[in-house]
């Protein structure tokens, strides 16, 4: 059975500075990802042995502890590409005419997800995903690592608003720390989650 892994930084800790300090990054991408990872690979195994036994008295809490930390892996691998020490601006061509088509604009597109980001309750994540049966672009706000958002969509742009992300640095003023991402999009990524995503 095949199991899941702890990518690589696609830059070093440091180079994020001084939006995200090297330690916060190094925290949150060896300690909380890979214990993201360590847990969707420990349930696979629980899965599986409680497949053989034919035991599945525990299967809702297994499948609620599985789907948490594959969507914690998934966005946290999301997350480490859609940023760039590099980053920043807007992006233009396809993926622009459609945030101006899906949003009326960019600066109300920026509004909204820093707004979704900034009020998501408790821990979560603010989400940019494409929804294919709409062939349209939507924000969400994504609750922990999985819920409240639409069944079919596939997540292009995440910023995460977990205390682990920015507390140390940040304190309690989110919105500051999501002020600071917009300067760090790699908008070469998103891009080419969006041509992925709707199948060009």
């Amino acid at each position: 059975m095949g199991q899941y892994s702890l990518p690589d930084m696609p830059y070093d800790y440091a180079a994020l500075e001084p939006a995200i300090t090297g330690e916060i990054l190094e925290l949150h991408h060896a300690k909380h990802h890979a214990a993201y990872v360590k847990g969707a690979n420990d349930t696979l195994e629980k899965l599986a042995d409680a497949r053989d036994k034919g035991e599945f008295g525990g299967l809702v809490g297994l499948e609620k502890t599985f789907a948490f930390n594959l969507s914690g892996h998934v966005l946290h691998t999301i997350f480490w590409e859609n940023l760039s020490p590099d980053g920043g601006d807007r992006p233009d061509g396809a993926l622009g005419d459609a945030i101006t088509e899906h949003f009326g604009s960019f600066d109300n597109f920026k509004k909204q997800l820093t707004t979704a980001t900034s009020t998501v309750q408790g821990s979560g994540w603010g989400v940019l995903a494409w929804e294919p049966l709409g062939r349209r672009l939507v924000v969400e706000q994504v609750y922990d690592h999985h819920g409240n958002v639409g069944m079919n969509t596939t997540p292009l742009l995440v910023f995460d608003a977990w205390e682990h992300a920015y507390y140390l640095q940040y304190r309690n003023v989110r919105p500051d720390y999501v002020e600071k991402l917009w300067g760090l999009i790699n908008w070469d990524d998103v891009i080419r989650r969006f041509e992925a995503a709707k199948g060009v």
